[in-house]
């Protein structure tokens, strides 16, 4: 007897409701329509990517057997994926073996912070077999690029073209949380691979390098000498979150020492803090002056423009049409930091899946208002400038024009002053801003603010009253 797809896929289901919880099966599998079935490939249509890789990495198992129960062993699975109905959309195939767990577009597993990537080695071996522990999705093409971080990404390129020949050796990589340090560190190593595929290249965090330190210390686990000697044969150390060494002089001291070996062999090294150097605390002086060695480089905030890239950029990676005022909306709203934007992203894309409600800016509203309103906000200098220019009702792009007169030229300083006032921006990054100045224009901004609240009563009114407006975010 020949199996109609509706009936299998309606027993697959009585199986995967009767193993997961009730909440979880209505959100994810009861919207799943099914296509049809070819020999023992059953097609199925879900809404976006973000719901067939959270069903790929959270219910392969149950979904795996449950197809096997109707199919047998050779069952497959294809998912048609159709983000909006109404668009004339050409739908997605992704054809996904049930039983292979480890496909190319599954989410990359974090790594055991206590497990040493490879068995110690000992002296003499030359060629290391190793996980390098990359999520393959931190590509360069997945980085985009913007003035908040274009000296860092053009350095990391270069480095990665030629490891370890460059003037850029170490490279110090620094920026607040959710910026992309990860990202660009390990886009650096995944290039590197691609490009010599020869080289050993090995991504770790402080923490993990801390642990496994510790266990090659203790008596019948480890040696310490091993433990140095197998990092000093990789060709690209990648040290995530270096800043977590603080007061571990013996781990630092083991540290100094595979630095030294490598860097004297022109071997590549990248690290990535929360702070530049010379603002490290509990790190001895004599690796924060090796640090200092090469290249520092900052990202900074990502402004409009960029987070509009980067908006546009997943989203076509996801198979998801955003209109341009939702994208628009999602930039302006989530100014803080990139996985912010791209947690907000994701939320608007379930709420819309879940729901089989059309992702349009009224639904954007009312969704990113509360995820606004629930996360952290910090003040953004595009935050302070819409403040300013509706203040002294002036348009963005005159104040960041080069018209010299009084009104205009003193809501630019305002806007300076504000921005070293209340965001982490460097000075040069706030010039960039306020229509591509340098910081020495920043820096005369700041003292004509200062010295204007003194002796101008007018100006000081205006300064009182925007400063108020910006407190209140």
């Amino acid at each position: 007897m020949t199996k109609d797809h509706l009936a299998v896929w309606k027993n697959c289901l009585d199986i995967i409701k009767d193993n997961i919880a009730e909440e979880a099966f209505n959100i994810y599998f009861k919207p799943i329509i099914p296509i049809r079935l070819e020999n023992h490939v059953l097609i199925i249509q879900v809404s976006s990517h973000f719901i067939r890789e959270h069903i790929e990495d959270k219910y392969l198992d149950i979904l795996s057997k449950a197809l096997k129960a109707e199919l047998g062993n050779a069952a497959k699975l294809e998912y048609q994926i159709v983000v909006d109905q109404s668009r004339p959309m050409k739908p997605y195939l992704v054809n996904v073996p049930t039983s292979n767990v480890n496909k190319e577009n599954a989410p990359v597993p974090m790594p055991n912070l206590k497990a040493v990537p490879a068995p110690f080695v000992i002296p003499g071996l030359k060629k290391l077999n190793i996980n390098s522990q990359l999520n393959e999705e931190y590509t360069f093409d997945n980085f985009i690029e913007g003035d908040c971080n274009r000296l860092a990404r053009s350095a990391g390129f270069a480095i990665a073209q030629n490891p370890g020949k460059t003037a850029f050796n170490p490279f110090f990589i620094y920026s607040n949380t959710g910026l992309g340090k990860s990202h660009l560190a390990q886009a650096i190593g995944l290039e590197v691979k691609n490009r010599y595929p020869e080289k050993t290249v090995l991504y770790v965090s402080a923490e993990q390098f801390m642990h496994q330190f510790v266990d090659a210390s203790t008596p019948g686990k480890g040696n310490q000498a091993d433990f140095i000697n197998f990092y000093q044969m990789i060709d690209v150390l990648i040290v995530d979150d270096i800043q977590c060494l603080s007061g571990r002089m013996k781990t630092q001291d083991a540290f100094f020492h595979i630095f030294n070996h490598l860097h004297q062999n022109r071997k590549q090294l990248i690290f990535a803090s929360d702070k530049p150097p010379v603002e490290l605390k509990g790190i001895e002086e004599r690796l924060i002056g090796r640090f200092k060695w090469g290249l520092s480089a900052d990202l900074q905030v990502p402004d409009y423009e960029t987070r509009k890239k980067i908006l546009l950029s997943k989203s076509y990676k996801d198979g998801i049409v955003l209109p341009d005022e939702v994208i628009d909306y999602l930039a302006q709203s989530i100014t803080t930091n990139v996985r912010e934007l791209e947690g907000a992203r994701l939320s608007l894309v379930a709420q819309a899946s879940f729901n089989k409600k059309e992702i349009n800016i009224d639904l954007a509203r009312k969704m990113i208002d509360k995820f606004v309103i629930n996360t952290s906000k910090e003040v953004s200098i595009d935050y302070i400038q819409k403040v300013v220019c509706d203040y002294f009702n002036i348009n963005l792009d005159i104040l960041n024009s080069t018209k010299r007169q009084r009104p205009i030229v003193q809501a630019r300083q305002l806007v300076m002053y504000f921005a070293k006032e209340y965001t982490k921006s460097s000075l040069a990054n706030i010039g960039n801003y306020c229509g591509q100045r340098d910081h020495a224009t920043v820096l005369h901004a700041l003292r004509t603010v200062n010295n204007l609240r003194e002796t101008d009563k007018q100006f000081r009114g205006y300064f009182n009253d925007l400063e108020k407006k910006i407190k209140m975010r």
